[in-house]
């Protein structure tokens, strides 16, 4: 997804993750839904780690529709969304730069997610310069 936006901000579960790039005026949004959505990333078994394995392609998607960006924010339930962030610290370091804050967010609407982001980042931006 090439965007004209600086910023971007990812909410994101084991089911879908709901990408938005955005100014101050208008926000563009992208979903992506897990393979597997019934399946958490963290379903302990009797057997094994007690983890399922994540979903490489969900999160290789996720990862590909922030990639763009020049700051992202990201939040969620769960931990999903520090999982995401590890797998961008593995498969991107580069992008894993532009990562801003990782935080909690249970299950707001769209419009709570970029009215959150844009006040996070009205603050962030006075002391960060807005280059790609």
């Amino acid at each position: 997804m090439t965007s004209p936006h600086f910023h971007a901000v990812i909410w994101i579960d084991h089911r879908e993750a709901r990408v938005f790039h955005f100014n101050p005026h208008e926000a563009d949004k992208l979903v992506l839904h897990a393979d597997n959505p019934n399946r958490h990333i963290h379903h302990h078994r009797a057997i094994g780690s007690g983890h399922d394995p994540e979903d490489q392609h969900f999160l290789r998607q996720a990862m590909e529709a922030i990639a763009d960006a020049g700051v992202v924010l990201i939040v969620g339930p769960g931990q999903t969304k520090h999982v995401f962030e590890k797998f961008v610290a593995e498969h991107d370091p580069a992008l894993k730069a532009k990562i801003a804050a990782v935080e909690t967010a249970d299950h707001p609407t769209d419009n709570q997610i970029v009215a959150h982001a844009r006040k996070y980042f009205k603050a962030e931006d006075r002391t960060t310069p807005q280059t790609k």
